[in-house]
């Protein structure tokens, strides 16, 4: 905590305001900031400890849930093809709600609205399996975020919060991810916070995790008040973060420190 102190006092001294947002050009994977031999994890899938929950998402994608007693896999047959390019597109709009939805919150709907099950609870085991297989389907394709007029007003909240000093060390996401991505913070990279690779098996957490719990702990580092799961701050956030990384490939899962 003294280094975090110390860091944010040399960020206030050095007078640095909202940073100039990233040119395409110049944006980079997580992955391009990790250590050799964190990408060969990543790289190999027999290595790779996210594959676990893959394979927890494939047996639950056949599985029958619910009063329907039907499958994911009842209505879209083999994820390999129905799902390929899906998680590269979301956050999208949803006609139901009236609201952007991520993709975990469409795969929880779809669980309640047409298998009738009960809602899978944001970080459970069950929730990240389906989202990491899912998500693993559209591995290599670039981030496409939808050109939805109905999704503007969401993305434009999204990059006000992320330029928005926060918390009781005063720093915004852009404080880091955009002005320092070049630096060190706690022997970590500082990378520029593309979601390339969400769900993401993360070292520190021995376990694989969404985006909105590693947004979570970044405001928590900062001594905010974290945004709830599935609130619409942090679908705003998602939609301007994907916005921010059109065109990268997504690495699901990716492996972090």
């Amino acid at each position: 905590m003294a280094f975090r102190l110390a860091f944010a006092a040399a960020l206030l001294c050095a007078g640095i305001a909202v940073a100039q947002e990233i040119p395409p050009g110049e944006r980079r994977s997580g992955t391009d900031f990790m250590s050799a031999e964190t990408r060969a994890i990543q790289a190999d899938d027999g290595s790779n400890p996210g594959m676990l929950w893959v394979l927890q998402g494939e047996s639950l994608w056949k599985e029958p849930a619910g009063a329907s007693r039907r499958s994911c896999a009842s209505c879209h047959g083999e994820a390999a093809t129905s799902m390929r390019d899906v998680a590269a597109r979301y956050p999208a709009f949803d006609t139901a709600s009236g609201a952007p939805v991520d993709l975990a919150g469409k795969i929880d709907q779809c669980r309640t609205t047409r298998q009738h099950a009960a809602g899978l609870p944001r970080e459970s085991e069950e929730l990240l399996g389906l989202s990491t297989y899912v998500g693993h389907q559209s591995r290599g394709l670039p981030i496409a975020p939808p050109d939805d007029p109905r999704l503007h007003a969401a993305r434009a909240e999204g990059k006000r919060l992320f330029e928005t000093r926060m918390g009781q060390l005063d720093l915004s996401c852009s404080s880091c991810h955009d002005a320092n991505w070049r630096g060190r913070l706690g022997g970590s990279a500082v990378t520029q916070a593309h979601p390339t690779g969400y769900p993401i098996y993360r070292l520190e957490w021995q376990a694989v995790g969404s985006l909105q719990r590693r947004m979570r702990g970044c405001m928590v580092g900062v001594r905010a008040e974290p945004f709830a799961y599935g609130s619409a701050e942090f679908i705003a956030l998602e939609l301007y973060l994907a916005e921010r990384a059109a065109g990268l490939a997504l690495e699901t899962p990716a492996v972090r420190p």
